[in-house]
């Protein structure tokens, strides 16, 4: 990467890649006019791309998915093996199918993806204006020792597997593996947020974890609605909890991983006898729907010392509030050390406002999670233990 280029330029430089010239026009409009990036190029499609990328040397790169010759992922592999840098992902999502194959895209190394508009004109994409110069102003965050490198292969013993991180995802667990399908009421909450680099980050994290046999998870991952379900159930394929996405006036339950809908805050209700997942589309806060803030803060209400918050990396300063709300009720604080952030902004505006119990690398989260939770009298099953 040019780092010097990267770092000293008050513009940053963008290569700009779709295969339709009016997307790649509209897109390189739209970046141009912001006056804070430079499109020094454009390309028709991955080819297109890697035959560019040592001329140019962009400090960023946004790129289309779904494109003729050489498509997004493939173009991404290469991009991020031989010049690495930050890359923004522009999704048509829409299917089950456009949405894996972005999410594969993070597990294998972009930093964060926008959804394209839809519709043959395609005018609406001024829609997703202030998304995308937000993706690209936290793409130009990274630093490149935060550029995100392929997801590796973190998972238990019971559920090792050879290949990517796609192809763990659409397997069943190993035989003899049973999920936990505990009934009760959880007696912790474990609450996460996370922003850009949250996916990659939670795909090492949540499949590590123990199946709790009194806890309960809940997550806020800052990301479009149509993309939570497929991210949810990626989750699950690989992991000891089951994992889904959560559904409004849904009871909680010991065991289960209950990730936020794109579009939806997700909150904790009722009682710690008979906890709900509440959702609803109130404003924005922080720009962001769902929001880390809304969870924490009701789950605190809710479950006062038997919550844990957990702060990973992103951009922008959602949880940090709602963390302070934990630790003012007795629940600890957990903050990614920013080192292993992709963007610390997260994890730093919490440490501002709320401070924290304990500041964990994102290799060692697993682990402090579960040692948190049995801390606080919660007993897990046995399992093996990650070495």
């Amino acid at each position: 990467m040019s780092s010097s280029s990267a770092l000293g330029s008050a513009r940053r430089r963008v290569l700009v890649v779709d295969d339709s010239a009016f997307m790649r026009r509209l897109v390189s409009d739209i970046v141009a006019s912001s006056g804070e990036f430079e499109v020094v190029g454009t390309a028709r499609d991955g080819l297109d791309a890697l035959r560019q990328m040592p001329l140019l040397d962009p400090d960023l790169v946004t790129l289309d998915v779904d494109m003729p010759n050489l498509d997004g992922l493939a173009c991404l592999d290469r991009i991020m093996r031989e010049w690495p840098r930050p890359v923004v992902m522009l999704s048509a999502g829409g299917s089950d199918g456009g949405a894996d194959a972005t999410l594969r895209a993070l597990d294998r190394g972009a930093v964060e993806f926008v959804r394209k508009p839809s519709g043959a004109i395609s005018l609406d994409l001024e829609l997703v204006r202030d998304q995308l110069l937000e993706a690209l102003r936290a793409a130009a965050a990274v630093t490149q020792l935060g550029i995100p490198l392929p997801s590796p292969t973190l998972v238990s013993p019971d559920f090792a597997m050879r290949g990517s991180a796609h192809d763990r995802g659409l397997r069943s667990p190993a035989r003899g593996t049973s999920r936990s399908t505990h009934g009760q009421a959880p007696s912790c909450l474990v609450c996460i947020a996370a922003s850009t680099g949250g996916p990659a980050a939670l795909s090492q994290i949540i499949p590590l974890l123990p199946r709790f046999e009194r806890a309960a998870v809940l997550i806020v991952q800052h990301m479009p609605a149509g993309f939570t379900a497929s991210f949810a159930s990626r989750l699950h394929g690989i992991s000891r909890l089951a994992v889904h996405e959560a559904m409004h006036g849904e009871p909680l339950h010991a065991g289960h991983v209950y990730v936020a809908p794109g579009g939806f805050h997700l909150r904790v209700g009722g009682t710690t006898v008979a906890p709900l997942a509440l959702l609803d589309q109130e404003p924005t806060e922080w720009g962001v729907r769902p929001a880390a803030d809304r969870l924490f803060t009701s789950a605190a209400s809710c479950y006062g010392a038997a919550c844990l918050g957990v702060v990973l990396t992103g951009m922008g300063r959602d949880g940090a509030d709602g963390l302070l709300a934990i630790r003012q009720a007795g629940g600890l604080a957990v903050v990614q050390e920013r080192l292993s952030c992709v963007i610390p902004g997260m994890p730093d505006s919490a440490l501002r406002v709320a401070g924290a119990d304990h500041v964990v690398t994102l290799a060692d989260m697993s682990h402090a999670i579960e040692g948190l939770v049995a801390a606080h009298g919660v007993a897990t099953d046995t399992v093996e233990k990650i070495a």
